[in-house]
This record gives C-alpha cells, sequence and structure tokens, in this order.
C-alpha cells in the first residue's frame, strides 16, 4: 500500500503521538508498505530516530499569521515557504511551551472550516503536494481536529481518507466558549467526511461515536503499539534496597501528579520502616508550571523532600534506564485516558502498574495481566494498591512478567501495524466507505 500519513508535531515537546506516529509508520513501513509520514505545523520530535518527511506543512507560523493578519494571506510564495522551515519553526515554537490551549478555539475552528478557513492556502499547497507527487492509494489523519481537511483531499486525489482519534477531545473540552460547543457542532459535521474514524481502544471508540454523533460501527479499533528496542527486564536489585514509585507522564493537573503525591505520603505514613522513594519524569510546560510548584510545596509540607525526585524530561535511553529503577508505576489521571503509551513503556521492562479503573486502563490491565486497578480520584484506594505490592515483591515480578509478554505479543508496533493494514483493507476493499455529505 502506497499510504500518506498527516500527523502534527508538537513544537519542542516529546508528544505521545508523535512518538506512537512515528513508530506505527516505521512499522508499517519495515512491512513492505511505501508510507510517507507528513508533519504539519512543526517538525516532529519524537524518542527515536523519526522517519517524517523534511517538508512541513501548515507551517506554525503561516497558519497563525493566516489567522490573524488577513493580509498575509496573500503574502508572497517565497516569504511563505521561508515561514515553513524546519529550523525556523523549532526556533518560534520553542516558545510555545506557554501557550494555553483555552485560548485556541478561534483557530481550531477556522482549522475545520478547511477550504473555507482562513487556512485554505495550507489545505492547497498540502492537496497538491499529495495529488501530483505522491499520489497515495490512501491518507491516514492523525486526529479529528484535523478533519477539515478531509473533504478536499479526497476530492483533489480520489482515494480514503481516515482519521485516528487518540485524545484530542481533551484538548477540546478545556477550549473557552463560545468556541468549544461550535467547534464540536464543526467536528460532527467534518466527521462524516472521513472514509472511516479509527480509535485507541474500545473505551474511547464508544466515546467518540457520541461525541462526534456518529454510528459506532464507523469506528474501527486499532490498538496502540510501541517499538521495543532497548526496553527489556532491568537486573535484580537487592532485597535490602529502597522501593521506588514511578511517574512518567507530562506534569500537569489531568495527569494527577499531586494525587500521586498525597498517596505517596500516605504510603511514607504505613510503612516507617521502608525507604520509599518517588520518582517523577515527564515534559514540563510553561503553562503547568504554577502546577508544579504547588506540587513540590505539597512534597514539602509534607516532610517528603528527601524522598522525591524529578528528572526532567528524558530522551529514551533516560526513559529505559528510569523505568529500570522502578518497583511500581503509577499515573492516576483525572481524566480518562484514551491511549496509555507509560503503561506499555512500563510493562515492557516488566514494571507493574497501579492505575485508576477508567478510561482504556481496565482494557490495557485485563489484557496484559500487568497490574492492579483502584477506584478513580480516590487517594486512600491508589495508596492501598500500591502498598498491596510493594509489600508482595513476588506478587511485582509476576505481574512485571506477564505483562511484558503481553506487551511483547500484542502491543509492539508492528503489532499496532498489523491491526492498521487491517482497517486500511476494510477501507480500500470499499467496506468502511463513507455515505457523501449532501451538497
Amino acid at each position: 500500500m502506497k499510504i500518506a500519513y498527516v500527523t502534527a508535531g508538537a513544537g519542542g515537546m516529546l508528544c505521545g503521538s508523535c512518538i506512537r506516529d512515528n513508530a506505527l509508520v516505521r512499522a508499517l513501513q519495515h512491512r513492505g508498505h511505501e508510507v510517507a509520514l507528513a508533519p504539519i505545523y512543526t517538525p516532529l520530535r519524537t524518542d527515536e530516530e523519526s522517519v517524517a518527511g523534511e517538508r512541513v506543512f501548515y507551517g506554525a507560523v503561516n497558519v497563525y499569521l493566516e489567522q490573524k493578519v488577513p493580509v498575509l494571506r496573500r503574502m508572497p510564495e517565497r516569504l511563505h515557504r521561508w515561514l515553513a522551515r524546519p529550523g525556523l519553526l523549532r526556533a518560534a515554537t520553542a516558545s510555545a511551551r506557554t501557550i494555553d490551549a483555552r485560548s485556541l478555539g478561534e483557530l481550531t475552528l477556522s482549522m475545520l472550516a478547511g477550504e473555507d478557513g482562513r487556512q485554505a492556502r495550507e489545505l492547497e499547497e498540502l492537496a497538491r503536494w499529495l495529488e501530483r507527487d505522491l499520489e497515495p492509494e490512501l491518507i491516514h489523519l492523525t486526529n479529528s481536529m484535523l478533519l477539515g481537511m478531509a473533504a478536499r483531499l479526497r476530492a483533489r486525489t480520489g482515494v480514503p481518507v481516515v482519521c485516528a482519534l487518540q485524545g484530542e477531545d481533551i484538548f477540546l473540552d478545556d477550549l473557552a466558549e463560545p468556541w468549544r460547543g461550535r467547534v464540536q457542532d464543526a467536528l460532527r459535521r467534518r466527521a462524516r467526511d472521513a472514509d472511516l474514524l479509527i480509535a485507541t481502544c474500545d473505551y474511547y471508540a464508544d466515546h467518540m461515536a457520541g461525541y462526534l454523533d456518529v454510528p459506532r460501527e464507523r469506528v474501527e479499533v486499532a490498538r496502540i503499539g510501541i517499538s521495543l528496542d532497548g526496553h527489556g527486564r532491568a537486573p535484580e536489585r537487592p532485597d535490602a534496597g529502597p522501593l521506588h514509585v514511578g511517574y512518567l507522564a507530562r506534569i500537569c493537573p489531568e495527569k494527577g501528579l499531586h494525587d500521586l503525591v498525597a498517596a505517596f505520603r500516605l504510603l511514607v505514613e504505613r510503612m516507617p520502616g521502608a525507604d520509599l522513594r518517588l520518582r517523577v519524569a515527564g515534559y514540563l510546560g510553561g503553562r503547568d508550571a504554577a502546577y508544579f510548584d504547588k506540587v513540590k510545596r505539597q512534597v514539602r509540607e509534607a516532610g517528603l523532600d528527601g524522598r522525591f525526585e524529578y528528572l526532567g524530561e528524558v530522551d529514551r535511553a533516560g526513559k529505559i534506564a528510569f523505568l529500570h529503577s522502578l518497583d511500581v508505576l503509577s499515573v492516576p489521571t483525572i481524566y480518562r485516558e484514551p491511549k496509555g503509551l507509560f503503561v506499555l513503556e512500563a510493562l515492557a521492562n516488566a514494571v507493574p502498574v497501579v492505575l485508576p479503573a477508567h478510561g482504556a486502563f481496565p482494557e490495557l490491565v485485563e489484557r496484559t495481566g500487568g497490574g492492579i486497578l483502584v477506584e478513580p480520584g480516590s487517594v486512600e484506594a491508589l495508596a492501598s494498591g500500591i502498598e498491596a505490592l510493594l509489600r508482595d515483591r513476588p506478587r511485582r515480578r509476576e505481574l512485571g512478567a506477564r505483562g511484558r509478554e503481553a506487551v511483547v505479543r500484542e502491543y509492539s508496533a508492528d503489532a499496532a501495524a498489523q491491526e492498521t493494514e487491517r482497517v486500511y483493507g476494510r477501507v480500500l476493499s470499499g467496506a468502511g466507505r463513507r455515505e457523501r455529505r449532501p451538497a
């Protein structure tokens, strides 16, 4: 198959969706498919070698200027291409760490307007490249916020368009009104332009079918996977060493680090003779700096300074080394997580997990057998779940080993590629084709 995979860069951040898309495309390429990974907004930043093309469509600087300064929608082509250079975009979006998603409602709505939006020039440029240079058999959009492209790309290329669903409702629900309602209305209209929607798990397929007001049969599930390169069981540590509880995710309120700190304080009280440590790693953006200051104050006031360590954002080697240092991983998200890449990464290194029983987590734990579920939003239940594993080394080993076997078997990048091939085959056979919208 010849596939155009359109994915959104996240500026300077190591983004889970970027990592997932890059690993999936690499696996599809290794399976013999011709796949072009086309970045939009900014170049991709992943924890492995990027297979994305060098050219960036919908360059973030151009998109912003076209939204804010109408006359610049007709800027000379030479200037337009200059502003989309990867190096300039990397420099310009370094400050994007401080952008608040709640202010992006008008831009999101314009993007969903597609050929009628303020970024119509960007859409035509992408459509022209796909039609003339790439000539794909199928186009894959990385998330529903790109659905404004689908009708035009399909009309220009004559090939089906599928769209992944992988957590964008969390961003959309954070938009300020009146934009949030208008964006959801536009999404529901534009969802009919895709031939098929692809969710990361059964929970998210059900949820997004309702959110987008589409029949459930139009949302296929292709489960996520990770590259297993470098992952593996850590060497055994001495029985008498410290016990490490870990958190590996973006530092933000919705990921629940504050609840994990509160649960850790209870653990220290309940296990007075144990040498307990809380190790934290993950990206911290400017918007969430104040939140992390509160978390650190929470640590200090609980007298946990000597037991708490923040490693910052870690690269792939640093991430694997971090996971190898852990006895248990917990990311007690407040929202209903649709992917859970950090769960697969922990289990790939035989680290068991303790997670709230919502979102994708019940499916992941049931299919892998690599952890336990606790009542969402309950610090008491979270502490009890982690304590049960910290006090039972054989059980930790059993859950970790079982989880690693399941990830290798069912959640590798190659397994994800096979599931995606199945969905592509359904679409190309005509079984998943959409009904055309009325003119």
